[in-house]
């Protein structure tokens, strides 16, 4: 008898190991893909609402399925914080590639996706930033560098132009916040605004930290500029217009993506209706499916979009769009596809130029009416 059972247990235990093969062999595989925004600072809101944006778009696929080269696929989101921190970032970003993700979506910052961009070329792994606007992100020479919305290069002259022709200023003060976006933005809109005549009276620098602008507002206002342009973000801009306000001055404030939020009103009070300001994408109410994804958000999250989650959404798209294309869910393969991508989505069709820049740019100017962010034009860069 006890020979028999002796006899009887590896028949068993190949049985057991054939049942827990075949169960592997069923399993999805799980493939991650990174996101990176920050989640803590003065920018966290922006940031939680790129990552949601990610978020939203892995549930969709997930929910429908997804089969590469035969095998069912599972996404999962490796969201990670950087704070808008340059060193921070380097060090998500190799975390994400230790991780073994397949691509990145981010950084929001242009300050934490330059650096961070070297870390993801030299693992192969591609990086389609929603937000980050310096035009240094796609000149480095990467073949792994993408963005989908359009660059300073198009948004700083954009917004010069608009001030010289449809607001008629005739002189302006330019401050920026140091990074490499507020500062790359404001230098931008400098270079358009000679080309376009206006006088530039000063350029001033503080940080993205700042809290209390009153002494370069205050020597500001003696120069009696017609626009101020601020380049930084929300979190700063907002204090900055309402400092101006309250200070006396009668200059329009003029600013980029990173102080056009939804947000801003809260930050800026009364003082947002005096702002002009300028989004390097197409308007959420003219993207042609802006409300039924804007809908989806709010369902899902229970609040408004507040900026760019309609970017991040439709890059974790065109990654999937590329994974399918390889039919592969390695990264050197999913990279190498991302140069045809010709994807159709919420913010429109996405195409690349050979530096990773969309094809046909656009921007979006806006001002503030009783706190209300709202459309005054869509340039087509």
């Amino acid at each position: 008898m006890t020979y028999k059972l002796h006899k009887l247990l590896p028949a068993g235990a190949a049985v057991v190991a054939f049942a827990t093969m075949m169960t592997n062999a069923a399993a999805d595989q799980i493939v991650k893909i990174g996101h990176v925004g920050p989640l803590t600072g003065g920018s966290a809101h922006l940031g939680k609402d790129n990552e949601n944006g990610a978020r939203l778009a892995i549930e969709e696929i997930n929910a429908k399925g997804l089969t590469i080269n035969g095998q069912k696929v599972t996404l999962q989101l490796d969201a990670q914080d950087d704070a808008a921190d340059p060193r921070t970032a380097t060090q998500v970003a190799q975390k994400l590639v230790d991780d073994k993700v397949v691509a990145v979506v981010g950084h929001l910052n242009s300050g934490a996706s330059i650096p961070a961009s070297k870390i993801y070329s030299d693992a192969g792994i591609v990086q389609i930033s929603p937000s980050s606007t310096n035009p240094a992100y796609t000149r480095q020479g990467f073949k792994t560098t993408y963005r989908v919305v359009a660059t300073d290069a198009q948004q700083g002259p954009a917004l010069a132009d608009y001030a010289a022709k449809g607001l008629n200023v005739k002189s302006v003060a330019i401050v920026d916040d140091s990074t490499a976006y507020g500062q790359g933005l404001a230098n931008e809109f400098e270079k358009t605004a000679k080309s376009l005549g206006l006088k530039v009276l000063s350029h001033d620098a503080t940080n993205d930290k700042a809290v209390d602008f009153r002494a370069i507002l205050t020597k500001i206002k003696g120069e009696n500029p017609d626009a101020i342009m601020y380049g930084g973000m929300d979190a700063t801009g907002g204090p900055f217009a309402k400092q101006a306000k309250q200070l006396g001055l009668r200059a329009k404030v003029l600013a980029g993506d990173g102080v056009c939020t939804e947000s801003l009103a809260q930050l800026a009070g009364a003082a947002a209706d005096n702002v002009v300001c300028s989004q390097a994408g197409m308007a959420l109410e003219k993207m042609a499916g802006g409300a039924a994804f804007s809908a989806k958000y709010q369902k899902r999250f229970g609040h408004p979009i507040e900026f760019d989650a309609p970017f991040t959404y439709d890059a974790v798209y065109i990654v999937v769009d590329a994974m399918k294309r390889a039919n592969s869910t390695d990264a050197a393969k999913i990279l190498a596809q991302i140069p045809g991508t010709n994807y159709n989505g919420v913010i429109g069709t996405t195409a690349f130029d050979a530096k990773g820049d969309l094809q046909h740019g656009v921007i979006s100017l806006y001002n503030y009416k009783a706190g209300k962010k709202t459309l005054l034009d869509v340039v087509k860069m």
